[in-house]
């Protein structure tokens, strides 16, 4: 069984587009050979490490989900079904285990704006989106963004949001969170069920399995080549746990143990899935509010990001940005009519599941597969299952994929290369846009080339 240490590797990333080979949906070739390709995309190369790697981005899915079904009443059960059915296209697709994740702006905005951004509006904000996407997608402007980026700049992008995700999970981890009103409670205890002593357990113990990645993991085989056959293979069971996936099952457990009645509250069965009336003040509202703020972060995070660190983890699998931009925009033209909520791809969720062991289409796919089976089974009462699953564990979780986004920026090898990324991601840390941040990274990065005239 293969080691479970897993870490980004380092080398150099081209800073022009790969041509679009095998691995993009828009290939034509005969049904067998494309049988053979979905078939070979879905393969397991690590049966415990890719179930271990499907747990890596539920630290930022769930947190999202379980806000928006408190706070705007959605559906969880069909956003269940259609969420795992996205995984399991873009995993035969792809065959790396890309992330479905929830538009980030538009849930912050309509967790924040009350009963004035409620489910019509998000959903219209997710077509808009989404169409928007799939415009720029087929007409290959998103190609020749691609191309035009430059890579520092990127980087900056990919540092910003990662560390924007390790300070949400400490966040989660030190303060009691009411992701209803998308607000913090107080400091959370110590000790208890969800309590610090917990999450601080779980992130050492994942830690100890994990450590820092392949390349640590590379040195301390070397390190220890001729040691007691015993301790080296107490090492190896070691770095072979799932640790992720355990830590989801504890998280799982002490839900059910935190809230026993819990049980009698469930109803089986999927929810009704309905197609929305949505009125023409939503279409305007979620297009102002949602769209036009979730625009720059889904460009660039769920399309340039992901298509950049595709590059540096899975060096022999290249999609190109048309693709991609394609299949995060058909995802959102077809689900948000019937209640699904608006969902991206992310450089975030791609890494979290590296991080943990994902390295095919297999990965998401089983992933998708019980998010399907929960949602047809259990429906929207799920919700009170998620509402008793500790938060601190979660927070764990969202540390870890935060941290190995972050680590995708060491490949820099000049100043002026850091410089320009620091640029952009302070900007876009501190003034909360990814946008903004672009913009001034894309201005400093102009001068620099300038000033060499």
């Amino acid at each position: 069984m293969e080691s479970q240490n897993h870490h980004i590797p380092h080398h150099q990333t081209s800073q022009h587009s790969p041509e679009t080979t095998n691995n993009s949906p828009t290939s034509s070739n005969s049904p067998a050979k494309i049988i053979h390709k979905v078939k070979k995309n879905l393969v397991f190369q690590s049966k415990w490490a890719e179930i271990n790697g499907a747990m890596g981005d539920l630290g930022t899915y769930i947190p999202i989900v379980l806000a928006l079904t408190l706070a705007k009443d959605l559906d969880l059960g069909t956003t269940l079904i259609f969420t795992g059915i996205y995984n399991i296209v873009t995993g035969a697709i792809y065959g790396v285990p890309m992330p479905v994740q929830p538009m980030k702006s538009i849930a912050a905005v309509a967790i924040s704006n009350g009963s004035d951004f409620g489910i019509p509006e998000i959903m219209a904000a997710g077509i808009c989106t989404g169409g928007i996407l799939f415009a720029l997608g087929v007409t290959g402007l998103m190609h020749l963004a691609y191309k035009l980026i430059p890579l520092p700049v990127v980087r900056g992008i990919q540092l910003s949001q990662g560390l924007s995700f390790a300070m949400s999970a400490v966040k989660y981890i030190r303060k009691v969170q009411d992701f209803a009103k998308s607000k913090a409670k107080g400091d959370r205890h110590w000790l208890g069920l969800d309590g610090l002593v917990l999450a601080i357990v779980c992130a050492c113990f994942i830690i100890i399995v994990n450590g820092a990645g392949e390349e640590s993991a590379e040195r301390e085989a070397n390190d220890h080549e001729e040691e007691r056959p015993k301790r080296s293979r107490l090492r190896r069971i070691v770095a072979s746990l799932p640790s992720a996936f355990i830590v989801f099952l504890l998280g799982v457990i002490l839900a059910f143990v935190r809230r026993p009645n819990v049980v009698k509250d469930i109803n089986f069965g999927p929810s009704s899935i309905e197609v929305l009336k949505i009125t023409k003040h939503a279409w305007k509202e979620g297009f102002i509010k949602g769209t036009i703020p979730q625009l720059p972060l889904s460009v660039l995070n769920s399309v340039i990001a992901v298509c950049k660190l595709s590059a540096d983890l899975f060096p022999g699998k290249h999609f190109s940005a048309t693709s991609v931009s394609v299949t995060v925009g058909l995802m959102n033209l077809v689900g948000c009519w019937f209640g699904a909520m608006p969902c991206c791809h992310g450089a975030g969720g791609l890494a979290g599941q590296y991080k943990f062991g994902g390295r095919s289409g297999g990965c998401v796919a089983l992933l998708g597969a019980a998010k399907m089976v929960l949602g047809l089974v259990l429906g929207s009462s799920l919700v009170m299952v998620l509402d008793q699953f500790p938060v601190g564990v979660l927070g764990v979780l969202l540390l870890f994929a935060g941290i190995e986004l972050a680590m995708a920026s060491r490949d820099m090898n000049s100043k002026e290369e850091f410089f320009v990324m620091l640029v952009c991601t302070s900007v876009s840390l501190v003034g909360s846009s990814a946008a903004l941040g672009f913009v001034c990274g894309i201005v400093v990065h102009v001068l620099l080339k300038i000033k060499k005239f």
